[in-house]
């Protein structure tokens, strides 16, 4: 990013990032529930889900490198 966050920015990032994290989070319960209730999983909705919370670990990585500043080695 060629400038820095203002800090309304900085905040929005924040509460996006944790967001996705919930949703992350809320998708391995759903996973784990999928796997826990005996029946062959639905092999098809578990990798949906499997899908989606990959997207939002690369959506999540891309909002986390915004709030990191570059710094130059």
């Amino acid at each position: 990013m060629d400038r820095d966050l203002t800090e309304e920015e900085r905040q929005a990032l924040v509460a996006q990032i944790e967001r996705i994290r919930e949703e992350h989070r809320d998708l391995d319960a759903a996973i784990a529930a999928l796997y826990d209730a005996g029946q062959a999983a639905d092999r098809l909705q578990v990798q949906r889900l499997k899908k989606r919370k990959l997207a939002l670990r690369d959506k999540l990585a891309l909002l986390e490198d915004q709030l990191t500043p570059d710094i130059i080695a």
